[in-house]
């Protein structure tokens, strides 16, 4: 029981935080409860097709493939391939980061994971659409080209930075090694 507790301990702080606001406040403690609601509606619609489509890329995708493609020997295909997955990308950045732990299960190098969440947080091309017909493509190509050798550098920079028990960490913390 004291581990379900602690596993669950936000949600039910979160819980107790509404209905604390709702006894004080009652009417800025509905609207807490329905934007809680609506965003709880909004996670549960979009985290099971994530989790379909991560067991397919488990059983469809070998180790060994991925590793190839995105491990620490790929190169620079390894990181257009994270581009391209990052910016093809629909869904909001919590929905990345199942899926960059199973990049790391599958022994994907550390930086091409972080580019992976680099260009879904920025370069999304929904994302890039929706910002030219507002800002202008002028202003959106800029922030663009800007962008891409930013996420290469922070990855890079990032992974320099971590030793190896730091890298081996974050994989076990995956689920690989």
């Amino acid at each position: 029981m004291k581990t379900l507790l602690k596993r669950y301990k936000y949600f039910l702080g979160l819980i107790i935080l509404n209905i604390i606001v709702y006894a004080l406040y009652p009417s800025t403690g509905q609207t807490s409860i329905d934007i809680t609601w609506s965003n709880a509606i909004e996670m549960l619609s979009i985290l099971p097709p994530i989790f379909i489509l991560l067991g397919l890329l488990d059983v469809w995708v070998k180790r060994e493939t991925m590793i190839k493609l995105m491990g620490e020997k790929s190169g620079i295909l390894g990181v257009l391939i994270a581009f391209f997955l990052g910016s093809a990308a629909a869904g909001p950045l919590y929905a990345a980061f199942p899926i960059a732990g199973v990049l790391l299960q599958k022994e994907s190098k550390l930086s091409n994971v972080l580019i992976f969440l680099g260009a879904w947080s920025t370069t999304k091309i929904p994302m890039l659409l929706f910002e030219a017909s507002a800002m202008g493509w002028k202003f959106m190509m800029t922030r663009f080209v800007i962008n891409i050798p930013v996420i290469i550098l922070i990855a890079y920079i990032t992974g320099k930075l971590l030793n190896e028990r730091e890298k081996k960490y974050i994989y076990n913390s995956a689920g690989s090694i």
